[in-house]
């Protein structure tokens, strides 16, 4: 997270975290986003960032990315939101993670409509832009 808000800021983007006490006290904030939200729970950290996106982006992570990437796609077939899930697919990343979502979507445990609401690309640009028109 670190370096792509280290790329925005280089660009001259605008960087907004959302960072739990606890991390904050562990000093694993970013000292240089334009502005800093600290919130007590990871439940109110999701919630705020999914408030605050027009579209989300999971990249290549472990748990922590996954955790967040399943509630968004779990508040997305509950209709929570309707905004556009992309996962950044860099070399293949995602692949296991699309064919098991594929096993669960034919043993009936996933709508098609939501399983196919995935966006994935390997590349960043082409990602962006079929978010975009999403």
């Amino acid at each position: 997270m670190g370096a792509v808000a280290d790329a925005a800021l280089n660009k001259g983007g605008q960087v907004v975290g959302v960072i739990t006490r606890l991390l904050q006290n562990r000093e694993l904030e970013h000292k240089g986003v334009s502005s800093l939200h600290v919130v007590e729970t990871m439940h109110e950290r999701k919630m705020m960032m999914a408030n605050m996106a027009d579209a989300f982006i999971a990249l290549p992570g472990g748990l922590g990315t996954l955790d967040e990437l399943f509630e968004i796609l779990a508040w997305a077939q509950l209709g929570i939101h309707s905004k556009p899930v992309g996962l950044l697919n860099t070399s293949g990343y995602y692949d296991l993670l699309g064919g098991f979502l594929d096993h669960v979507e034919k043993e009936s445990f996933l709508r098609l409509q939501h399983r196919t609401a995935m966006i994935y690309s390997g590349d960043p640009v082409d990602l962006i832009e079929k978010l975009a028109v999403h």
